[in-house]
């Protein structure tokens, strides 16, 4: 008799655990219900209702909307005279700010990486900006490129060069923004530091003994095995520098005779200003296929330049 219990008390231990374990699979989507929640509502449904609305006329003034087609994709690339233009401008901003952002970012991990005294605070320094707010930093930018009382004309006239309208100037405001770029490559130069800190330093003692300098190092050692490092801030730069808005809508909007109208300060324009809302969600549509489309090719292409220790 104790045997069969003990048999009878073992089935029914297994059936009971079966149905506990039977449901554990739903408890994973319960602890990511709130994440799943927000991102159907603010992510997903957005994108969706982005796409559908580009094929409309949609204007969110109340007005009923109506199923246009490729219209409002066509009005972009042959009559919207400001589209190329805006086009224009974003690839000079993205072609200059981006590589420059990263070549400024690795050279300040390099330095900080080279054992120099006060690390930690210059590291807390050049990430600072990062965390502070786009308008309060936009403006304090607008009195350092101020024509008469600017800290960089000032700068100028101790060189005994002229003045420059930086902000007036349609030839110097898409390079005033670019500079202004890079007050925000901190959060670079931190992923940069972290890269450089994780290479074994017996490759860096393994080249000395074989005679090698430190251009042969940073060439031979630093730079391949930082590819990835470089890979991951490429990616994020190219991502961060389509979406730019902030800087040229406070400084500038997008003057002076539309030198710096970024592409996505027209998208604004027509969805906020002219309330347009189906001709900037097609705009909206355009640049993320741009933006997909490019970040697949640099990931593509990523199999040729980066090294995976």
């Amino acid at each position: 008799m104790t045997g069969q219990s003990t048999k009878l008390e073992r089935v029914v231990t297994t059936r009971s655990t079966r149905r506990l374990k039977a449901p554990r699979w739903l408890i994973g989507y319960v602890f990511i219900a709130p994440w799943l929640v927000a991102f159907v509502a603010f992510e997903a449904y957005p994108i969706l209702s982005g796409f559908y609305h580009s094929f409309t006329d949609w204007t969110a003034t109340g007005r009923a909307e109506r199923f246009v087609g490729f219209d409002n994709y066509i009005e972009a690339f042959t009559r919207d005279p400001l589209f190329w233009k805006a086009v224009s401008n974003t690839i000079y901003y993205i072609g200059v700010s981006v590589p420059l952002g990263i070549v400024v970012a690795f050279a300040l991990a390099l330095m900080l990486n080279s054992g120099i005294h006060g690390t930690t605070l210059y590291r807390t320094i050049y990430y600072l900006p990062s965390v502070v707010p786009a308008v309060a930093a936009v403006i304090v930018w607008i009195f350092i490129f101020e024509t008469r009382r600017g800290i960089l004309n000032w700068g100028l006239e101790l060189l005994g060069l002229p003045a420059i309208r930086w902000l007036s100037d349609p030839a110097w405001a898409m390079p005033a923004l670019i500079i202004m770029s890079l007050w925000s490559i901190g959060a670079s130069v931190i992923i940069f530091l972290a890269g450089l800190q994780g290479i074994p330093q017996e490759l860096y003692e393994a080249a000395e003994v074989d005679g090698a300098n430190s251009w042969h190092n940073l060439w031979r050692i630093t730079v391949p095995l930082m590819t990835p490092t470089i890979f991951f801030n490429l990616i994020m730069s190219l991502v961060a520098a389509f979406q730019a808005f902030n800087n040229a809508f406070i400084m500038t909007n997008g003057g002076p005779n539309n030198a710096t109208l970024l592409y996505m300060l027209h998208l604004y324009n027509h969805a906020f200003r002219y309330f347009r809302m189906g001709y900037a969600s097609a705009l909206a549509v355009v640049l993320f296929l741009v933006v997909f489309g490019l970040t697949y090719f640099v990931y593509r292409s990523s199999r040729r330049w980066v090294y995976y220790s």
